[in-house]
């Protein structure tokens, strides 16, 4: 039996193709969306793919950090020194203000603003889970920091061997400069990005990892110079107190493991047993540090 005209035009529906297609391509899954957390996390340090106003601190802080690797290079050959006039890893103490400028600045870029646009909920709604998302954050400011140090430390090996300078000694400068580095980009940065992920906005964030860097490193200093007097050199009681600072901590150990430095004052772990002592509590702030982001984010 057929229906009226009129009750077809209203009970009966249309079913229109407009094209959507279910997705039948690859599923890359959770170990491709860490990598691109991290490379967007790493790019993101640098101001990449954002703003040119975001770009302006670290390309700032890229040139301060280099330019006098440059000046040091032109200075050795134009006098014609038979050596670069300071050690790699030296180099990276002395411009390790700037360097946490950098850190202080960005870690923040790279943790607060998610929690306070709240797309920290968006990233766990996939695949990833809280452990990729703390790997991948920290690996990004962990390499971001090491290729900040590297620029330089090349710079000065480069300028070395194209001035003719010995090749073994400069690359064994590089090595040491290199693992230095890699304490930097650990120990100081781990703890940087603790502070950053505890507050939202990036303002608190910097100010805190600024003032806890600089604070503790001057803390240091006046332990140091304190127990120096007026002798200069620092005894070996007083120079624990560079575990106080990751900065210091880093410096000191460098100094001890490669024999760096022949001030009396500098600052190095007091022997064999100070070069372990520093190197566990290296591994132990950046593994506890590690262990506070994860479970920061097991409450997000």
């Amino acid at each position: 039996m057929s229906l009226p005209p009129e009750t077809r035009s209203t009970d009966t529906g249309v079913i229109h193709d407009i094209g959507y297609r279910g997705y039948a391509g690859p599923r890359l899954g959770r170990a491709y969306a860490t990598r691109s957390l991290f490379t967007q996390s790493l790019r993101a340090a640098y101001g990449l793919g954002r703003s040119g106003k975001s770009k302006v601190l670290p390309m700032l802080v890229l040139g301060a950090v280099t330019a006098p690797a440059v000046i040091i290079v032109a200075f050795a050959l134009a006098t014609g020194r038979k050596e670069l006039p300071i050690e790699f890893p030296g180099y990276l103490s002395t411009v390790g203000l700037v360097i946490s400028i950098f850190l202080a600045a960005q870690a923040p870029v790279l943790l607060s603003r998610d929690l306070r646009h709240n797309t920290v909920p968006l990233y766990f709604s996939r695949p990833i889970t809280r452990g990729d998302y703390v790997r991948a954050k920290f690996a990004a400011m962990a390499c971001a920091q090491l290729l900040l140090m590297t620029a330089p430390l090349m710079v000065l090996y480069i300028g070395a061997l194209l001035g003719g300078l010995d090749f073994g000694h400069n690359t064994a400068q590089l090595l040491y400069g290199l693992v230095t580095a890699v304490l930097y980009a650990l120990v100081p940065t781990s703890v940087a990005l603790v502070i950053a992920a505890s507050t939202p906005r990036r303002g608190f964030g910097v100010a805190a990892i600024m003032g806890y860097l600089v604070i503790s490193t001057t803390l240091v200093a006046i332990i140091a110079g304190t127990s120096a007097g007026v002798s200069d050199t620092v005894p070996d009681s007083a120079q624990w107190a560079a575990m106080l600072s990751p900065n210091q901590l880093v410096a000191s150990l460098a100094n001890q493991l490669f024999d760096l430095g022949s001030d009396p004052g500098r600052m190095h772990a007091p022997g064999a047993l100070g070069a372990a002592v520093f190197l566990t509590v290296a591994a132990a702030i950046t593994a506890g540090s590690y262990g506070l982001l994860l479970r920061r984010y097991r409450s997000i």
